[in-house]
């Protein structure tokens, strides 16, 4: 068997050792599932590749990538355990999300800085504003109109920050919402929010998180109809929490 030493890259791969790691169990078990199963022909063998581990020492891990890899690696763990089939969909799930996202300044205020100059002039959010206009968010929509047309230069400012954040009356985070609810949504709690936006062909932007590096802040629109929360009761008219 060729062994290619691993170099990295952009494609989104699981190796066996993640998967080991998951399930807790050794890697020269997940090992032999793999092989075991590649001889039944239940899943296709990956390419076998050599890694660095923590202790410096190169070591052999075999790398699941593509579609094919997802399934197989499902395979894997269910053969394993099944418990853990779930938490391995939502693994696959996290890494093709912090690929498709676009790459992000090192200097996190400058980012905000970069960030905010240049969604002053977007569609998006006059879009999105318009959008929840015509839907259940109106209310909340014509409030926040009128607080950005009395309000001082430097509270503009700080509130389209806090929109670029993430926790504004017109596009808002899971995260932020847990945060001011004090709930959580749990592990598929975007999933009705992308749908919601899927069938009306909106693109909820991406949006800088000091933690998680960038998250999906969803329109004021879809929270209203998927969770009936109104952003601007939830923030205020001025960003707050109410």
């Amino acid at each position: 068997m060729t062994i290619t030493p691993f170099t990295g890259g952009d494609a989104v791969t699981m190796s066996s050792q993640e998967i080991a790691d998951l399930v807790s169990a050794r890697h020269d078990s997940v090992k032999r599932t793999i092989e075991r199963l590649a001889e039944k022909r239940v899943i296709q063998l990956p390419p076998l590749v050599e890694v660095k581990n923590h202790l410096g020492q190169t070591v052999e891990q075999y790398l699941f990538s593509g579609e094919k890899g997802k399934r197989d690696s499902l395979v894997v763990v269910a053969q394993l355990s099944p418990e853990f089939t779930g938490a391995l969909v939502d693994r696959w799930q996290k890494l093709e999300e912090q690929v498709k996202a676009p790459a992000l300044p090192g200097d996190y205020i400058s980012a905000l800085e970069h960030l905010l100059e240049s969604k002053r002039s977007e569609k998006l959010a006059i879009e999105q504003r318009d959008y929840a206009i015509e839907t259940k968010a109106e209310i909340g929509s014509r409030r926040e109109a009128t607080a950005m047309a009395t309000a001082s230069a430097a509270v503009r400012e700080a509130r389209q920050l806090r929109e670029l954040l993430g926790m504004g009356v017109t596009q808002a985070t899971i995260v932020a919402v847990e945060k001011a609810l004090g709930r959580e949504f749990g592990r598929s709690g975007w999933r009705p929010l992308k749908k919601w936006c899927q069938a009306r062909g909106i693109n909820a932007p991406h949006v800088i998180h000091p933690t998680f590096g960038s998250v999906i802040a969803w329109p004021a629109a879809a929270w209203m109809d998927v969770y009936q929360i109104d952003l601007a009761d939830l923030f205020g008219a001025d960003g707050e929490q109410a």
